[in-house]
């Protein structure tokens, strides 16, 4: 049964092409529920088959994650806060949602939208709070690209790996999201001991 499905997935893929991947992950990095791990998993895996280049992959798959980031960006910058609590909850996107998504853009900052890139269920939404509080776009794009570029490598990589494994794909999606998690970390403590670094060197000064 997974066979199948795992066969059916990498065939829509295979057939809608690079244009396909970059409309999927704009849509994911939106408000539709549509997951990444199926989307670049299954290209990854036809890039281990000389079907598609792995490089362009991941490009297509990182600019269709930033595109559909900054779509909602935008749509935060120029229709506000309440318009996204008017209509979002058409998409599960509740005051209470928005609210902890602020919080977490807050307390983090401008790493916020790094790290939210890397996060299941947050991800696709961390965009909403960068865009209310008019982040610059420069840095948003750069930190979101960086983000989405992490985890689009981890699952191209897996798909890549698992070679002529297609029933394994379900089997290491949780490594996907466990790879991407340390990434995290690693990036966050990076980034946090260079600003006190910086702290304490103006304060030095």
């Amino acid at each position: 049964m997974i066979h199948e499905i795992a066969n059916t997935i990498v065939q829509y893929i295979g057939d809608m092409g690079y244009g396909g991947i970059f409309l999927l992950m704009f849509l994911e990095s939106t408000f539709f529920p549509f997951p990444s791990e199926i989307i670049m998993i299954p290209a990854g895996y036809l890039a281990f088959k000389g079907e598609m280049n792995i490089y362009i992959v991941v490009l297509i798959g990182i600019l269709g994650s930033v595109a559909g980031a900054l779509f909602n960006y935008y749509l935060a910058v120029h229709f506000g806060r309440a318009f996204i609590l008017k209509y979002g909850k058409y998409f599960f996107i509740k005051e209470e949602t928005l609210d902890k998504l602020e919080d977490f853009f807050i307390k983090h900052g401008e790493l916020s939208t790094f790290n939210g890139r890397l996060i299941p269920g947050i991800r696709q939404l961390i965009s909403l709070p960068a865009g209310l509080a008019r982040m610059n776009v420069a840095k948003f794009s750069f930190y979101s690209g960086l983000g989405a570029g992490i985890w689009v490598i981890v699952l191209v990589a897996l798909g890549y790996l698992l070679g002529s494994k297609e029933e394994l794909i379900n089997e290491y999606l949780q490594n996907a999201t466990l790879i991407a998690l340390i990434s995290v970390v690693f990036i966050t403590l990076f980034y946090i001991i260079r600003v006190k670094r910086r702290k304490k060197i103006l304060k030095d000064q």
